[in-house]
């Protein structure tokens, strides 16, 4: 048988970096542990990358094998991107080809079932909340191959002038159940083969993809285009793939709106993207660092490596500085109280955090209930929180860890590794906080992610900032908390605007205590069908507005299942509550399902090859009147003080840092 939005690398707890040598699970074909049948066979894994105009489009297409002498199951399971919108599959065996149309999870169970059953051949896509999605084929035949072909888009960010884009196929390993019910085959038999194509508007100085420097052809098309191909004639699907991209470092601040309009009767969508050019300033005051430390179980064989991350966050201290050190497993406990981050007492929390065991659960809520107790509110204060799991011991309810924040002034960043942690969770708890938090893949450059971190934290920013749309009237924007922004920082907003005209972007905001304005104006258009893509990544923003609040109480389940419902089949999205039913077209007219996902693709195929014949093209609207007068943060490269492509490739655990202050973003 065959699985936003500020969302950038920042605050001082990125430096609690730490390398695990554990073994995880993968991307694979799956076979019930005991099965007298052989696994299906991964005979090919082509992946294709398209990264232009704030998005990327990933299309992955595998070939399956079925070494036995009966049709079988296919089931293959990859984790989850994070606000990936899984739009399209495609499933070929012989000459029939079968086209996926996105139902209620509970219709598409209904036909997939009756197709088995009779025979018949179909597939399946679902969605394992924040961890899998997972492909189901009806009917593989015996000593036989099978074609399938996905498709998502997800929207990318740029941070201190870096461009980031993962691949995962690495899981992260908490769901013990399906661990110990499922044998999992990640080994591509024949040939396992990356391509990208990077397109920008402005030059591209420098691409890099961790662990493939020897092996990868980079190919530089024009100083905006690169591609890389890696190609190798056998994988394993136990590592992510992750790319980095650099931009000049003279680029100046501004503004990118991408609209998406066919029907003038009708609303528009778009996606705005602001890159602050503000000129902050390097901070040099001390501050006190909690170190809040996962022990359970889970990080058994991971404790010396945890001390290596401690060590370089601690080494970076000054005597200024105070930390304290917290561990929880099925309870919390405070293992230093508030020292000077001296050379003497930074070595002694060295050797007592290395002397910690792994055993027990995990009491997620004890530890950062502990973390923000015995805090000087006359001193800036970051708590950290180290850990690889989820909350499975003690309080665990969403709601309940923001009711904890909101008793606090503080600031959550919170940093995620692993491909199946608990995302969503998170979300909650620095939402309530005012925070955000950034995914952070085992193959990422430590080097790169801690510098990134520094030049936030090491610099002042922008406090009680909100960012507004006005003069056309817009509906469903993003409505995330921004209130401080960091240096680096590249804001994100989705929506839609009811008619076109003329509009004013205004991002208001408070710099060493004065009040600050930036604003521009620009034109949001009567037609624009360049980017037809940008439908499906807004209401997948707006699907997880609406889990947000289904975790945070503000709704019960059956408003946020309706909602989700509507929006997964109006835009064609996998959601927890859709699913995508894979048939061939005789099939879809039997069981009269509508062709809307048929209609929407060849929509975006369309424009996709009339972008692919032209040069790329600026989306920035703010050239005639600047929106900031300086440039953006970027890094330096080679004996700078930043530079993310230097280091070595490790694997990361959850780091969650909690600062004193809120932030908040809105739209009108």
């Amino acid at each position: 048988m065959l699985r936003t939005t500020p969302r950038h690398i920042g605050a001082a707890l990125a430096t609690a970096f730490v390398a695990i040598t554990a073994p995880v699970n993968a991307a694979g074909t799956l076979t019930p542990v005991g099965s007298p049948d052989r696994p299906i066979e991964i005979r090919a894994h082509h992946l294709s990358v398209v990264i232009n105009n704030g998005f990327a489009r990933t299309e992955v297409n595998q070939t399956f094998f079925n070494p036995n002498d009966k049709p079988l199951e296919a089931i293959y399971s990859f984790p989850v991107p994070r606000s990936a919108s899984l739009s399209e599959i495609v499933i070929a065996s012989g000459e029939n080809e079968m086209h996926g149309e996105v139902v209620r999870r509970d219709e598409a169970k209904r036909i997939y079932e009756e197709q088995k059953a009779s025979g018949e051949e179909a597939g399946v896509a679902d969605k394992n909340s924040y961890q899998t999605f997972e492909f189901s084929v009806s009917r593989v035949l015996p000593n036989a191959e099978t074609q399938v072909r996905f498709v998502y888009y997800q929207p990318l960010e740029i941070d201190t002038g870096v461009g980031r884009y993962v691949y995962p196929l690495q899981h992260g390993g908490t769901d013990e159940h399906a661990a110990n019910f499922w044998t999992r085959n990640e080994r591509v038999e024949s040939q396992f083969t990356v391509d990208v194509d990077l397109q920008t508007a402005v030059p591209i100085e420098e691409i890099r993809a961790p662990g493939l420097e020897n092996v990868a052809i980079i190919t530089r098309i024009d100083e905006g285009r690169q591609t890389l191909h890696f190609d190798t004639n056998s994988a394993t699907l136990d590592h992510d793939f992750v790319l980095y991209y650099r931009l000049p470092s003279n680029l100046p601040g501004g503004v990118e709106v991408i609209p998406y309009r066919a029907d003038p009767t009708k609303p528009g969508t778009f996606m705005v993207v602001v890159t602050p050019g503000i000129d902050l300033q390097p901070l040099s005051a001390g501050a006190d660092w909690c170190f809040v430390l996962d022990v359970s179980g889970s990080m058994e064989g991971k404790i010396q490596t945890l001390v290596h991350g401690v060590s370089k966050a601690l080494g970076d201290m000054h005597p200024e500085d105070r930390f304290r050190v917290v561990t929880f497993n099925d309870s919390a406990r405070e293992v230093l109280p508030w020292q000077s981050a001296t050379p003497q007492n930074v070595q002694a929390a060295l050797e007592k955090v290395g002397a910690l065991k792994a055993k027990g659960s995990t009491n997620l809520y004890d530890g950062v209930k502990l973390a923000l107790g015995s805090l000087d509110a006359d001193r800036a204060t970051s708590v950290m929180l180290v850990t690889d799991g989820v909350a499975n011991t003690g309080v665990v309810q969403p709601k309940a860890f923001k009711e904890l924040l909101a008793k606090q002034d503080v600031r959550l960043f919170g940093f995620l590794i692993g491909n199946s942690s608990n995302w969503p969770l998170m979300r909650v708890i620095c939402n309530a906080s005012g925070g955000f938090f950034t995914a952070v893949s085992n193959e990422d450059d430590i080097i790169g992610q801690i510098m990134l971190a520094k030049s936030k934290v090491a610099f002042e920013c922008l406090h009680d900032a909100s960012l507004k749309i006005s003069g056309v009237k817009t509906l469903d924007c993003t409505d995330e908390f921004l209130g401080k922004i960091y240096r680096g920082q590249q804001l994100v907003m989705f929506g839609k605007y009811a008619t076109a005209g003329k509009a004013t972007l205004t991002l208001s905001a408070r710099l060493t205590g004065e009040d600050r304005t930036y604003s521009t104006t620009f034109d949001f258009p009567e037609i624009d069908t360049e980017h037809p893509e940008i439908e499906r990544l807004a209401a997948l923003n707006r699907i997880e507005a609406i889990e947000v609040k289904e975790w945070e109480g503000e709704i019960n389940s059956s408003e946020a299942k309706s909602g989700i419902e509507a929006l997964g089949i109006e835009y064609q999205l996998v959601t927890d509550h859709t699913s995508m039913i894979v048939l061939s077209d005789e099939a879809h007219q039997r069981f009269g399902v509508e062709r809307r996902n048929r209609d929407r693709v060849a929509t975006e195929h369309h424009a996709q090859s009339v972008r692919a014949a032209l040069p790329v093209r600026s989306r920035r609207i703010d050239e005639a009147q600047p929106m900031f007068q300086g440039n953006a943060p970027s890094v330096t490269r080679g004996g700078g003080a930043i530079d993310p492509f230097s280091g070595a490739t490790i694997i990361v655990v959850t780091v969650l840092g909690l600062l004193r202050v809120r932030r908040r973003v809105s739209a009108s």
